[in-house]
């Protein structure tokens, strides 16, 4: 199991009824692929992260997966799955989103550092349903 080094509980209100500057909060994130909690809707987490660079291939089964891009320039390629469709790539700018669904593998990358909110079921491993490698971070890390 991946453990933070200073995990951050969640805050009593869990983010709700306050205004929450998204760029400040990932301004504070060290490093890229670092996704941490802002806020909770049900039991949806809100998670900003920078990115740069390529991201594994990787997998959601159960779940859909939100990208909206705040600043920056988003590549997310597609595999359809059993090789149906073949690959595509969903180019997102500042301001723009997307949604993956569930089962759809897939492969965030950026050539420039990108900022970005993720919106995703709490519990969601990051690296996908597969084994947990190199990027795989440990969930409920709030900033």
């Amino acid at each position: 199991m991946f453990m933070p080094l200073n995990p951050t509980a969640a805050p009593a209100g869990r983010g709700q009824s306050q205004a929450i500057d998204l760029v400040r909060k990932i301004d504070r994130i060290d490093g890229h692929w670092q996704p941490r909690v802002v806020a909770e809707m049900n039991d949806y987490q809100f998670k900003v992260v920078k990115v740069k660079g390529d991201f594994p291939w990787h997998v959601h089964a159960d779940t859909d997966e939100t990208f909206v891009v705040l600043e920056g320039e988003l590549k997310i390629a597609t595999r359809a799955g059993g090789g149906e469709g073949g690959e595509r790539v969903i180019v997102l700018r500042a301001g723009q989103m997307a949604v993956v669904p569930r089962g759809v593998e897939h492969q965030p990358s950026a050539d420039a550092e990108v900022k970005m909110l993720l919106i995703e079921p709490q519990g969601v491993v990051n690296t996908g349903d597969g084994a947990p490698g190199a990027r795989t971070v440990a969930n409920d890390q709030w900033i």
